[in-house]
């Protein structure tokens, strides 16, 4: 299914708080903070000019975060400098004058962020990102994981000490289970996800999704002219849609939105003008994306700032992990996870269809940039699906 974006909003400038939240100077804060967290390196971005020609395009280039800060996911960007953001503040306050991330692992902060304890609900990769985060300050966390979270991911989570609670049910279950608990023992929510009255925290995880954004432009050798990017509750979409309207003003690339068909809360959302809950009826294979109700911060800046919204189905997730790890001609291999590779999967259903490739003004010269999200987060699922374990895919002309 595909819509284009008729929403009143639509090509409105961001609300001037979101504006600021994923703005230039923003980023560049991001960034500067990422230059304190061990193993940070930029991820690479990933050129495939056979894909682009098979596909009658200039070029196709994908971000890879699947190495990102040893989480395997994009997801380490955000859950994890929004802890220390808030541990930083807190400590502000606490003792009355200026913190900076110098001070992060000094005994003042360290006493302070024993304090807090950090919860959220997770597919698995938020989740680990906010235990990684909580770790490396010396917080807690509280990781409410729901029924399709897989023991593989529940260990990666738990090795970075989180308490883990699971919860009957599907992500949304898990989230309102994990704000009421909560707001119970007063810990501090870290939602990758908003609900009326509480955005600012859900603000600060997707501006930390921001730094892909400015390492994808600076190693580009143009601007895209289209992006294709999956979407959850909308986080990662409106991240990178909302910092590419801000830096490209009229000139920004056509930005389409991609979601399972079997939990399309962003295309539903998109099509009703509103925001939508949708029905759980079957799991999807794309868990990260499991989601049935949209964050509302990420719907109204995708209202303004998203051209198309489209679905993929369970086949197109499975074919594009298979195609990565066995790529045309000469483009290298590449590890995708269920949801990693789901952007492009949007792209080629998106091409391949002469009237959307008219609606989206895909041509011979466009320049394409897509997300690789997450790598085999949980390599026993990826060897069954794709048939070699991550380090074969990898290994793949060596």
């Amino acid at each position: 299914m595909f819509i284009l974006n008729t929403h009143a909003d639509y090509r409105s400038p961001l609300q001037p708080g979101d504006a600021d939240l994923l703005g230039l100077d923003a980023a560049a804060g991001v960034e500067r903070h990422l230059r304190y967290r061990d193993r940070h390196a930029e991820t690479p971005l990933v050129s495939l000019p056979a894909l682009a020609a098979a596909t009658h395009v200039a070029a196709i280039h994908m971000k890879d975060e699947g190495q990102r800060l040893g989480l395997g996911s994009f997801k380490a960007l955000g859950g994890a400098y929004a802890v220390i953001r808030l541990v930083l503040e807190e400590a502000r306050t606490r003792l009355g004058r200026p913190v900076d991330m110098d001070e992060l692992h000094t005994p003042d902060i360290r006493r302070i962020a024993r304090t807090m304890t950090f919860a959220c609900a997770t597919d698995g990769n938020h989740g680990r990102s906010v235990a990684q985060g909580a770790d490396l300050v010396g917080a807690r966390s509280a990781i409410f994981v729901h029924a399709g979270v897989s023991d593989e991911r529940v260990a990666a989570i738990a090795r970075f000490g989180a308490e883990i609670i699971r919860v009957a049910g599907n992500y949304d279950d898990s989230v309102k289970e994990a704000a009421h608990i909560a707001g119970e023992r007063r810990w501090i929510i870290l939602s990758d996800t908003s609900w009326p009255g509480y955005e600012r925290i859900p603000g600060l995880v997707m501006q930390g999704y921001t730094a892909l954004v400015r390492e994808a432009l600076r190693q580009m050798p143009a601007p895209p002219t289209h992006v294709f990017i999956q979407s959850g509750v909308g986080g990662i979409a409106a991240a990178v849609a909302g910092h590419l309207a801000i830096a490209f003003k009229e000139q920004r690339p056509v930005f389409t939105v991609v979601d399972p068909a079997r939990a399309a809360c962003l295309f539903e959302t998109a099509r009703a003008g509103r925001p939508v809950t949708v029905r759980h009826v079957e799991p999807t294979i794309m868990a990260m994306l499991e989601c049935y109700e949209p964050s509302l911060v990420a719907w109204r800046i995708l209202s303004r700032v998203a051209d198309a919204f489209m679905t993929v189905d369970e086949d197109d997730a499975i074919a594009v992990m298979r195609r990565l790890a066995d790529p045309l001609a000469t483009d290298p291999a590449l590890v995708a996870g269920e949801s990693g590779g789901v952007g492009l999967a949007g792209f080629l259903k998106a091409t391949a269809d002469p009237e959307i490739r008219t609606a989206l003004a895909i041509g011979a010269e466009s320049r394409i940039f897509l997300v690789n999200t997450e790598g085999a987060t949980d390599p026993g699922k990826y060897q069954e699906i794709v048939g070699r374990s991550p380090d074969q895919v990898l290994s793949r002309g060596a």
